[in-house]
């Protein structure tokens, strides 16, 4: 059993028990999550595809912890004018662990 569930923007294909990776979200650690933008699920080869959205599917999930992401370098030059900018960044993620998947 899998859904595709709309996550802060992003779309996550998610099964029971799956660890993802979201944008950062405002809840606590150890926190209930629910999402309820579903997009489309699969029950055993039942598939259900909303119209954007299936009624009454919510995904559940806990907080896990809120973490940064790998560094990304940004660098920037022009050519033969002695411009050279080099900055660094890290996206913040919260992880979250799916707990069910009810439809």
């Amino acid at each position: 059993m899998y859904a595709i569930v709309n996550i802060s923007g992003k779309q996550f294909k998610v099964t029971k028990d799956q660890q993802i990776y979201a944008p950062l979200m405002q809840a606590d650690v150890d926190a209930s999550v629910k999402f309820d933008q579903v997009l489309l699920a699969d029950d055993n080869g039942t598939v259900s595809i909303g119209a954007p959205l299936l009624s009454g599917a919510v995904v559940s999930g806990k907080v896990l912890g809120h973490v940064k992401g790998d560094k990304v370098i940004v660098f920037k030059k022009k050519r033969r004018k002695g411009y050279k900018k080099k900055n660094g960044h890290r996206q913040d993620f919260t992880k979250i662990l799916i707990e069910g998947i009810s439809l």
